[in-house]
């Protein structure tokens, strides 16, 4: 049990790093884009909305490579591995003065999400064992959770008190503190000596694989349209204090928490209804989100919904991914947070986009809706195409 919550320390890191620069938009682009916050502040929180699709290009470049270059590798080492790059990089972004540079300190912090929770992920499900895979997923995604209910509201509320920074430093020391625990309690755990980064690409060729690629880095970006400007729907839209946006923020972690235990469960028992309902349902809550939010206690209500369907879609989708990907199986594990991090980053640069364009703060839960309905397409080709494929062999 030790092993496990060394794992999900490191994943709690991981939920705050990824999350905590949506809450504290407003004021990293107060800091870093002055001239563009004076003249327009919604111009220049849009824009800052980069820093999101940054981290998230960083995760995408990095799960599917990192994962096929260790995947011979000792799993137990390679996490330590993973874990100092972490510490590194995210201090990286403590210390770097200008914009350009903390873009690019996001970028590098990145690299190594997705190898960490796809390796993390078959470490905890081996000591699971079969039957529960996706619980032993969603366990190492807890802590991922945890971080947007405890991580990523302290986090806002000391960057809104002593600059955004100050978040940063929180993540690298719960990076360093990861990095020991995982040293002193994750045991030995062979990686795969035959494996090599050209024989894991190999994945690519499987036609399931991208189809189930497509319904997270679609349908998952429905999310990450409306959690990168939940500060300004809650201040701007609700009419709500700054105070109020780490609440709401919490109240998603909490939704995020349930969720991703009851997606665990659900897909271990029925991965197909789980992914079609879900994110059937991701599109509804988003348009009660986008008609509903003027009110402070039904944007909270809905914030919580947003949060709860959204996860019970992660070990589902992973556990697609293991499902159809053969014997390719770091590669894939790493490969689903490179699809929900394209999400991350195609919701959050359109939601910017119509942000940017004057369309007001409820746009992007309108986009968001639109991008659910789409993912919920694409699994349910996804689910038809493997049934033809099946009565034709």
């Amino acid at each position: 049990m030790m092993a496990l919550l060394s794992l999900a320390i490191g994943s709690f890191g991981i939920g705050m790093t990824e999350f905590v620069v949506m809450g504290l938009l407003p004021d990293i682009a107060r800091d870093l884009r002055p001239e563009l916050w004076a003249a327009s502040p919604e111009e220049a929180i849009g824009q800052t909305g980069v820093l999101v699709s940054l981290y998230a290009l960083g995760v995408v470049i990095g799960a599917p490579t990192i994962a096929g270059l260790v995947a011979r590798f000792p799993r137990h080492r390679v996490m330590i591995g993973l874990a100092i790059a972490l510490t590194v990089f995210n201090a990286l972004t403590v210390v770097l003065p200008t914009f350009e540079l903390v873009g690019a300190s996001r970028l590098l912090a990145g690299l190594p999400h997705g190898a960490y929770f796809g390796i993390g992920a078959l470490v905890a499900a081996d000591v699971l064992g079969p039957g529960k895979r996706a619980q032993g997923v969603a366990f190492i995604l807890t802590g991922l959770t945890i971080a947007n209910v405890i991580g990523v509201p302290l986090g806002t509320f000391l960057g809104q008190q002593w600059g955004w920074r100050t978040a940063f430093l929180v993540v690298t020391l719960v990076f360093a503190a990861a990095t020991a625990c995982i040293a002193a309690f994750v045991p030995k755990h062979p990686g795969e000596p035959g494996r090599t980064l050209r024989s894991e690409l190999g994945v690519f060729r499987v036609g399931q694989v991208w189809l189930t690629l497509g319904v997270g880095a679609i349908g998952f970006g429905g999310f990450f349209a409306v959690y990168s400007y939940v500060a300004p729907l809650v201040t701007d839209v609700a009419g709500s204090p700054e105070w109020a946006v780490p609440i709401v923020l919490v109240v998603v972690g909490l939704g995020m928490t349930v969720g991703n235990l009851l997606g665990g469960y659900m897909a271990d028992r029925d991965l197909r209804r789980t992914l079609l309902v879900g994110m059937g349902g991701l599109a509804l809550v988003l348009v009660l989100l986008a008609l509903l939010s003027s009110q402070i206690i039904l944007l909270t209500v809905l914030a919580f919904g947003v949060g709860l369907v959204s996860s019970v879609l992660s070990p589902a989708i992973q556990t697609r991914l293991m499902d159809v990907a053969g014997d390719n199986q770091s590669i894939a594990a790493a490969l689903n947070h490179s699809a929900l991090n394209i999400g991350n980053s195609l919701g959050a640069f359109l939601g910017g986009a119509v942000i940017s364009l004057g369309w007001g703060f409820t746009a992007p839960a309108w986009i968001g809706a639109l991008l659910a309905l789409v993912g919920l397409a694409i699994a349910a080709i996804a689910y038809r195409s493997e049934r033809v494929a099946v009565a034709i062999g």
